[in-house]
């Protein structure tokens, strides 16, 4: 697939795909001045940047019970 369609699929920039590709995150090939992707490559990227329970805890407040029993608001 081309750059265009895979940074669509992906949901991001023309520009982050091209840094992605460049740090070596995805696999990309040149045929002269056109760069393509495989969609297998793309899939296996995206399965590398899967999410695992419990390593987004930093992102939200814990909840805190007052003594009364109740979460405060």
């Amino acid at each position: 697939m081309g750059t265009k369609d895979a940074a669509n699929y992906l949901g991001i920039t023309l520009r982050t795909l091209y840094r992605v590709i460049d740090e070596g995150q995805l696999a990309a090939y040149r045929f002269g001045r056109v760069i393509r992707v495989k969609r297998a490559d793309v899939d296996a990227f995206v399965e590398s940047a899967r999410i695992k329970p419990g390593e987004l805890a930093h992102l939200y407040p814990a909840v805190v019970e007052s003594g009364d029993g109740h979460q405060p608001d």
